[in-house]
């Protein structure tokens, strides 16, 4: 079936408020899929996120991804009459979504109980560090903070050493992920009642939903996971293991990520097949290894032997190797490495999109895949902070002189 020219959220009205990262990822998510996304920025400086990391002309390459498909609108939310255009524009929205700290959006008279009593149908999405209830919920929430919380940050190091950061904003986009749902799901609900509500989102929540066993395999058994490098702890084999460099003749410890293969061969037959491409069938033989429980009881002589093979060769030949034997296994690709593959491509993954200046850009696709509504970029990240203010709040009514007295104010820009 073709697809169809009407995205999946098409009318959805969205109003963002909040900043950098979860909030605006979660608005970017329903705009990718047709949402009408207005985005209240502040006066001049507009958005942190647009001076983060590396800028082109003077704004951040990643503001590009995350404000796509969004109209921007400059609102001093601390002015009494910029509160007011909010509660206008919270009237006739669907969908509300901020990350402020709790309490903010009441302190400005913006809080649900203000705006459902004006739209009874709008839905309120309110991420935050430690969520809008409990002993914690003043203070100061980043996502590093609710991946410690959580008990990622202690899991993503090597057994000994200091835990790191995964490298990138996981517990952000986790939370803007599980935000998303929520909007879903309190839209698809709005169908049988009529009304909205308000979904609440605490950072450390989204990342602790991810942590799998950790909780029921310590009420259980006392057990508290450690860090276990790029292991996985209770499965095996299913590791990291370095390979000869492509340079070199002779096989000497790796010194660079791109010199390790990554395999997961813990299924019971995947398990037999990895053993016979490295010449280990009497490992793969073994009755004591048929089953995961016997192969972690020994999983430091199945690593050991796998590493021995894995040295012997170079990254290329252990892929294709057990590519051959349908054993799952892949290198680690750098961004580098992401910009150059055929699959990423072929999925639509790396797409290109023209700045305002003509020039070319690379930035991800969207995901998920719909086959009939997919999502698309219809437009780009506004450049200029406030530039869709004018043109939002003429469709609101306000005339033109209203708005231009608003301007000279500092209200709205």
């Amino acid at each position: 079936m073709p697809p169809s020219t009407t995205a999946p959220l098409t009318g959805l009205k969205v109003l963002e408020l909040g900043q950098l990262i979860a909030g605006p990822f979660a608005a970017k998510t329903l705009a990718d899929f047709g949402a009408d996304v207005v985005k209240i920025e502040t006066p001049g400086s507009g958005d942190p996120l647009r001076q983060w990391r590396l800028l082109k002309d003077g704004t951040s390459v990643w503001w590009q991804v995350q404000s796509r498909n969004k109209q921007s609108v400059a609102l001093d939310l601390k002015s009494p009459q910029a509160q007011d255009i909010v509660r206008q524009l919270a009237r006739d929205a669907d969908v509300l979504i901020e990350n402020f700290r709790p309490g903010a959006m009441e302190g400005w008279g913006l809080g649900p109980d203000d705006l459902l009593a004006l739209n009874p149908r709008l839905i309120m999405l309110r991420i935050s560090g430690y969520g809008q209830t409990g002993p914690y919920r003043d203070k100061p929430g980043f996502g590093v903070v609710a991946e410690a919380m959580s008990g990622l940050r202690h899991l993503t190091a090597e057994p000994g050493r200091v835990p790191v950061r995964v490298g990138v904003s996981i517990g952000d986009t986790l939370a803007a992920l599980h935000g998303v749902i929520g909007i879903l799901l309190a839209l698809q609900e709005r169908q049988k009642s009529g009304l909205g509500q308000v979904i609440d989102v605490a950072l450390y929540e989204a990342v602790f939903n991810c942590m799998e066993s950790l909780l029921p395999e310590y009420s259980a058994f006392g057990a508290v996971r450690g860090p276990a490098g790029s292991a996985l702890p209770g499965i095996a084999p299913s590791n990291a293991y370095r390979c000869r460099d492509e340079n070199d003749s002779a096989p000497r410890e790796a010194t660079s990520v791109g010199a390790y293969v990554l395999i997961a061969g813990n299924g019971d037959s995947i398990f037999k097949r990895l053993m016979t491409v490295i010449g280990r069938s009497d490992l793969g033989a073994d009755p004591a290894l048929a089953d995961n429980a016997g192969r972690v009881a020994r999983v430091a002589e199945i690593d050991a032997a796998i590493g021995a093979w894995t040295a012997q060769h170079t990254v290329a030949e252990v892929l294709a190797a057990l590519d051959a034997a349908s054993v799952p296994a892949g290198r680690i690709y750098t961004v580098a490495d992401i910009a150059a593959d055929p699959h990423y491509a072929a999925r639509g993954m790396l797409d290109t999109v023209h700045m305002d200046d003509g020039t070319p850009l690379a930035v991800p696709g969207i995901v998920p895949k719909l086959s009939r509504t997919p999502g698309a970029h219809r437009r780009n990240a506004p450049t200029v902070v406030g530039q869709d203010t004018h043109a939002v709040l003429q469709g609101m009514g306000l005339s033109a002189e209203q708005i231009t007295a608003l301007r000279a104010q500092g209200i709205v820009a």
